[in-house]
């Protein structure tokens, strides 16, 4: 059985208070909900995991190496910032899916960039949080040799 991490990065904890309109009215609790349920379908042993402090994601990344098969991150704000979460991510060496809520190029010019979008093994962006259903489903095919 695969074991998959998914990492929330900062605000993400407020889904469904802030700006609905960029990430929806669904609350984290919904999320973790349909990222669990859908892991259950695919028989995927899946640990969701958020934090608003950049070092403690850090953390859970180099922690990850010898636990998990997979990640799934939504860096959030950090993306486009964070060099260390970059390089701990780079070290990695199993798949990782990028992820984020809203389209970061139809946002802010800053957000535009991701820093972590070159080490990573794929991207989704801009499904809102449906997005977190694609990325389990390409982890599982990817863990499984059929993507």
């Amino acid at each position: 059985m695969s074991k998959l991490l998914i990492i929330n990065g900062p605000n993400l904890n407020l889904l469904g208070e802030r700006e609905q309109t960029q990430y929806g009215s669904k609350d984290y609790k919904f999320l973790e909900e349909i990222c669990l349920n859908r892991a259950k379908e695919l028989n995927i042993n899946i640990e969701i995991k958020q934090s608003n402090i950049e070092g403690d994601i850090v953390n859970i990344i180099q922690d990850a190496r010898k636990t998990h098969d997979g990640i799934i991150i939504n860096a959030a704000g950090y993306s486009h910032t964070s060099v260390a979460i970059r390089d701990a991510i780079s070290i990695f060496k199993k798949p990782i899916i990028e992820l984020h809520i809203s389209n970061i190029y139809k946002r802010e010019e800053f957000r535009h960039k991701s820093l972590i979008s070159s080490v990573v093994t794929g991207i989704i962006c801009g499904l809102g949080i449906n997005g977190y259903i694609l990325a389990i489903n390409s982890m599982h095919e990817i863990l499984n040799n059929e993507n």
